[in-house]
C-alpha cells in the first residue's frame, strides 16, 4: 500500500530525485511506463506531489533529456584528468579532436546505462525551441563550440562541424541501439537473429553482415568513424591546447 503524501515525506522530494526515478522507471520498464501516476507510485507520494516539480508528462519527457545530458557532463568532469590527446590511440593528437571523442565517448556510455532514453534524446530536443532546452543539453553544446572556437575555427565551420558531430553519434548509437535479436534465448547466433526466415537467394548480404553488426564494439566504431569523419574537416587555424575544463 502506497504510503500517503504528506508534508514531511514531500520534503524529502526534490527535481533531481524525481526525474532519477523517472530515468530508472524507463530503464526497467521503457518509455510507454512512464506516468505521473506511476511515477508517484514508485516515489511513494501523491500523483498532485510530482506536479510541485515538473508541469505534466511533456515536461517530464523534457526531464529525461536533462538528467541524461546532466550524467553526460558530469561524466566528463570526472573524467577531465585521465584522457590526454597523446594518450588516445584512436583519436588525433590534435587536441580539439580529441576531446570530441572524449565527449562521445562519454555520451556512449550513458547511453548503455540508459538505452530506452537514446529515441528522446535524439528527437525531443527538437521540438523545443533553443532557448527552453535543459541546461544540461545547453551546457554541453556550448563546451563543444568553445572547444571548436579556441582551436580558431569561425563561426561557419564551427557549426558545420558540429552538426556533423551529433548527427554522426546519434546516428550510430542509434543504429547500434535497435532490436535486431529475434530469439534472445537462442544459442546459434542466426538463430537468434532471426535470420533463418530471410531467404539467402534475397538477401545474401543482410544475412552476411547482420552478425557482425550484432557483436561489433560500439565504441570502437564510434570513435573509428567520428576520427574519420573529423579528419576530413578544416584544419583549425590555431593549434593550441584550449584547457580541460568539462562543461
Amino acid at each position: 500500500m502506497v504510503e500517503r503524501d504528506s508534508p514531511e515525506r514531500r520534503g524529502r522530494l526534490n527535481r533531481r530525485l524525481v526525474l532519477a526515478a523517472a530515468v530508472a522507471l524507463v530503464d526497467r520498464e521503457g518509455l510507454a511506463a512512464l506516468t505521473m501516476r506511476r511515477l508517484a507510485t514508485d516515489l511513494g507520494v501523491e500523483p498532485m506531489a510530482i506536479y510541485r516539480y515538473t508541469a505534466g508528462k511533456e515536461a517530464l519527457v523534457d526531464g529525461l533529456v536533462e538528467a541524461f545530458f546532466g550524467e553526460v557532463n558530469d561524466r566528463l568532469r570526472t573524467t577531465s584528468e585521465e584522457i590526454r590527446p597523446t594518450q588516445d590511440a584512436e583519436c588525433t593528437e590534435l587536441p580539439w579532436r580529441a576531446e570530441l571523442c572524449r565527449i562521445a565517448r562519454a555520451f556512449s556510455a550513458v547511453v548503455h546505462v540508459h538505452p530506452e532514453i537514446l529515441s528522446v534524446v535524439a528527437t525531443r530536443p527538437l521540438a523545443v525551441p533553443v532557448a527552453r532546452r535543459p541546461a544540461s543539453l545547453l551546457q554541453l553544446t556550448e563546451h563543444i563550440f568553445a572547444v571548436l572556437g579556441r582551436a580558431g575555427f569561425d563561426e561557419a565551420a564551427t557549426l558545420t562541424i558540429y552538426r556533423a558531430f551529433v548527427a554522426w553519434i546519434l546516428g550510430c548509437l542509434l543504429v547500434h541501439n535497435r532490436q535486431i535479436v529475434d530469439n534472445p534465448d537462442e544459442p546459434d547466433l542466426m538463430l537468434r537473429l532471426g535470420l533463418h526466415r530471410l531467404p539467402a537467394a534475397e538477401y545474401p548480404r543482410l544475412r552476411a553482415l547482420m552478425p557482425r553488426l550484432a557483436e561489433y564494439n560500439v565504441e570502437q566504431e564510434l570513435i573509428a568513424g567520428l576520427d574519420s569523419l573529423l579528419g576530413r574537416m578544416p584544419e583549425a587555424p590555431l593549434d593550441a591546447f584550449y584547457g580541460r575544463s568539462a562543461p
